[in-house]
């Protein structure tokens, strides 16, 4: 089977790493291509160095219709059973393409989607509309937990065109033997300049508003001794590093910009520091606790559907300067006895990316069903 995965962008999101995992676990008879709509980031990089082809439509902005007949020259000519389609410019573009070209078989992953707000964006009847106009283009599409697949619903999509499927996380990448996670600690700690005896607050994500860093930037102003290590990129870096210099924390704050060494730089923080109120999974919240980090978060779905037990680890407090500022400084009068958890919580299991990966694998197969005469073996693989 031929799939052409479509997505808005590369750089190196929750949704774009998702997707990376996704292709790495997918089963071997799942060929997987990748076409990025603009912006070949990081992500791109790290699908080209596993094998998988990555095409550039290189668009040059959300009204760039002439790019519609380049994308179904592109699926035409791959002569793919089933293309898959994430985020919500390739969600448009990807899906009417598709048919176009004479794909039936059309997937789209809805990775973050709330009632009134899409990727970060309000919801307007305008982008309402176009979205559920191209949802029908296609015949399925995957929520990423249960408060996306209710956001569907809510909206009108028909529940028979739902499927539930986690996100996954590759638990193994974090979960460092003791010596080992020790000189890699040393290791990084060194290469960002940060003292082995410091303690520092970890935030991954990109830099734009719902992420709400400058909520850690407030607090980190109420905290004496912490450093701050913000990874990810995006357009709110610029007034971020104003905010700190005006609060005074900017020496104690490291913007490190896009990263693709995450599990390493877990293994060089403190804690997991996640203010964001617009989760729709709460991807980076998982990575931390598989990390075996203590992690304060402000909205994680992924933990809401499962019992307080399965993530000892993690703690839910209001997005603001002051509830930060209390729990953090709660943790770092505790350092000394702070010690990772050697065991990933059971909510890590939970979502292990090769179930995610089998559970959308078997989806492909019952849309574009295989001759009986196909081998059946599913090795991980692109």
């Amino acid at each position: 089977m031929r799939v052409l995965h479509i997505v808005t962008g590369l750089a190196s999101g929750g949704a774009e790493r998702q997707l990376l995992l996704t292709v790495r676990n997918l089963p071997a008879h799942q060929h997987c291509e990748v076409l990025t709509l603009t912006n070949p980031g990081a992500v791109a990089g790290a699908l080209r160095a596993d094998g998988v082809p990555v095409h550039d439509l290189a668009m040059r902005g959300n009204r760039d219709v002439g790019a519609l007949p380049r994308l179904v020259r592109l699926i035409r000519a791959g002569r793919y059973d089933l293309v898959h389609t994430h985020l919500y410019r390739a969600g448009l573009y990807g899906r009417l393409a598709a048919r176009l070209a004479g794909v039936r078989a059309v997937v789209a992953t809805e990775h973050s989607l709330h009632p009134g707000v899409i990727e970060g964006r309000p919801v307007t009847p305008g982008v309402k509309g176009l979205y559920l106009a191209a949802e029908r283009l296609g015949r399925t599409t995957v929520a990423v937990s249960r408060q996306v697949e209710g956001t569907l619903h809510a909206w009108g999509v028909p529940p028979a065109r739902v499927e539930l499927i986690p996100n996954g996380i590759d638990a193994a990448r974090y979960a460092w033997p003791a010596g080992e996670r020790a000189a890699i600690r040393r290791r990084v700690r060194d290469g960002l300049g940060l003292s082995q005896g410091s303690w520092v607050i970890g935030a991954v994500g990109r830099l734009v508003p719902g992420k709400r860093f400058d909520v850690l930037l407030d607090a980190l102003r109420e905290l004496e001794g912490p450093r701050l290590v913000l990874v990810g990129a995006g357009p709110e870096r610029a007034a971020l590093e104003r905010r700190a210099e005006r609060l005074g924390v900017r020496a104690r704050v490291l913007f490190t910009g896009e990263r693709d060494d995450v599990p390493e730089l877990l293994a060089a923080v403190d804690v997991l520091a996640a203010p964001s109120t617009e989760e729709t999974f709460g991807l980076g919240v998982l990575e931390g606790l598989a990390a075996g980090l203590p992690v304060r978060h402000s909205a994680c779905p992924a933990l809401d559907e499962l019992p307080p037990a399965a993530a000892p680890g993690a703690r839910r407090i209001p997005s603001d300067p002051a509830a930060y500022a209390s729990a953090l400084r709660e943790l770092y009068d505790l350092r000394a006895a702070a010690v990772r958890s050697p065991v990933p919580a059971p909510a890590v299991a939970r979502y292990d990316v090769a179930r995610a990966a089998a559970e959308l694998g078997a989806l492909y197969d019952r849309l574009v069903p295989r001759p009986a005469s196909a081998p059946t073996g599913a090795a991980p693989g692109a």
